[in-house]
């Protein structure tokens, strides 16, 4: 008896073949080999094909079967995980209507802005425990007021993961946590939050009618299970966001635990049983995976665009042909803590909610041509994703988030010991690595969903700590003298960009 769990990402899709019996991995794989592309046909948009998606699912399906030689008729239950925020259309036959907009598209900064000002910010604070801001609901205002041909062939709106599980069991759904990530869930009444779509226009009838994160969500149509090789009624029990899913992978769903993750985004993502808002909104809220009404569960989730696409855009630009990640990682550490006052302020990648959704890009300070070389150089950029990190876990702790113990996959840019060894003594906190990832936490949450794992504790048997690192008190005022330099450079950048 075995469960299949997807990761859903940006670049590509993982999948994940585990032993239900024993929590074991059996079989992983990843597709495609070369990042699946986004299109940005204007500055500040970004696109994907969802095709691309579900073909990539194939492939890393087929090589599951292919590398493991195992029969998939035998996976008893499907999780999928995804990348949040994402808007996807399809009408009355479930064709798409247009590309996803994904979650680091900029379009709807305007429209949230504006929402938030007629509603008032208190309101929808204590409500939304959000501002509109740039999500998947103001998305779909933005195709509203930009395409109303497309507009009107709409039969609903969905996440990138309710589309996989279309695509799979034919019927469209979405879950509690995944309205919350719209910013469509009223907090105050736990229902869907009528007096926004009301105030924008959107009929709620587009919207996928609610089933539990943890629950028989559909089974697998025949078309869908022989393009999968899977059986046909095998049950899709388990859909969450990419970050709740990552904090569900590494066990994370108790009142004061962290957990990390640093892509092609950094998000530092904390659990709290009681509702909370930044007065900024620089911090999201949302309903976490395990959230009921009888015990409460919030995840805040505090997110850098510009992370380890800043660490990818240098290996491809900058680095000689040949020299991968390890590589640049035991570059950087020859440089010193600080990069020799080199700077680099990591905000590439679009607007960026910890500096309230202004888009600085990424910017570079202090570069000496006599004294800065390429080492010193990859050293500011992981420094830089370290500094924009904690810059936005200052937020948190101001929300009362308490920051002892952060988990983190040991996966991206935690591969980097110097990463690693940054963020714990920036941050001063203990970091613990395991060798998990999403699909995993997927697979793991199919079970718990099919009701093959009573609770999380027998999801998590063989969830071990593979490395740890504890702040190194010998540095942290090095690392603190950088980190006020990095905040110098950030503060002029911005009031540049508020003039």
């Amino acid at each position: 008896m075995y469960l299949l769990g997807y990761d859903c990402g940006t670049s590509s899709i993982k999948a994940t073949l585990l032993d239900a019996q024993t929590s074991r991995v059996v079989a992983s794989a990843t597709a495609p080999e070369k990042e699946m592309a986004v299109t940005a046909n204007q500055p500040g948009w970004a696109e994907q094909d969802p095709n691309l998606w579900w073909q990539n699912l194939k492939a890393a399906t087929n090589k599951i079967k292919t590398d493991s030689g195992i029969d998939l008729a035998d996976v008893t239950a499907v999780g999928i995980a995804y990348q949040m925020h994402g808007l996807v259309l399809v009408d009355n036959k479930q064709q798409l209507l247009r590309p996803s907009i994904i979650w680091c598209d900029n379009r709807a900064v305007q429209i949230g802005q504006q929402a938030s000002e007629q509603l008032g910010q208190q309101q929808c604070l204590q409500r939304l425990l959000n501002l509109p801001g740039n999500f998947t609901m103001t998305r779909l205002k933005w195709v509203q007021q930009n395409e109303p041909d497309i507009y009107r062939k709409i039969h609903q709106a969905m996440l990138p993961g309710d589309y996989l599980a279309m695509k799979m069991t034919g019927q469209i759904k979405t879950t509690p946590s995944g309205l919350s990530e719209w910013i469509g869930w009223d907090f105050a009444k736990a229902a869907p939050a009528q007096f926004l779509m009301q105030h924008l226009g959107i009929d709620p009838d587009l919207l996928p009618d609610l089933v539990p994160t943890f629950a028989v969500q559909g089974e697998l149509t025949k078309s869908a299970a022989a393009e999968l090789s899977l059986k046909p009624g095998t049950k899709v029990t388990y859909r969450a966001g990419d970050q709740p899913n990552n904090a569900f992978s590494l066990n994370v769903l108790s009142p004061g635990e962290i957990a990390t993750t640093a892509g092609t985004s950094a998000v530092v993502y904390g659990i709290a049983d009681k509702p909370n808002y930044d007065e900024q909104s620089r911090v999201n809220t949302f309903i976490h995976v395990n959230h009921t009404a009888q015990a409460p569960r919030y995840g805040t989730l505090m997110c850098i665009n510009g992370a380890g696409c800043l660490n990818s855009w240098l290996k491809h630009n900058v680095m000689p042909p040949g020299q991968d990640y390890p590589q640049m990682n035991q570059l950087a550490q020859s440089a010193p803590v600080g990069s020799d006052g080199l700077v680099i302020l990591p905000y590439g990648n679009s607007a960026e909610r910890t500096l309230s959704n202004r888009d600085l890009s990424a910017i570079l300070h202090g570069l000496q041509f006599n004294r800065h070389s390429r080492a010193h150089l990859l050293r500011a950029a992981q420094e830089g994703i370290v500094f924009a990190m904690n810059f936005g876990l200052n937020i948190m702790r101001q929300m009362n988030i308490e920051i002892k113990t952060v988990r983190a996959g040991h996966a991206n840019m935690f591969l980097s010991d110097l990463f690693s060894h940054a963020f714990a003594t920036v941050t001063n906190s203990r970091v613990e690595l395991y060798n998990t990832d999403g699909s995993q936490g997927a697979a793991r949450g199919a079970g718990l969903g099919a009701g093959i794992y009573k609770n999380p504790s027998e999801a998590f048997t063989n969830l071990k700590s593979t490395k740890s690192f504890e702040p190194d008190t010998s540095l942290a005022e090095q690392y603190q003298l950088a980190y006020q330099k990095w905040q110098s450079s950030l503060k002029k950048e911005l009031d540049i960009l508020n003039q």
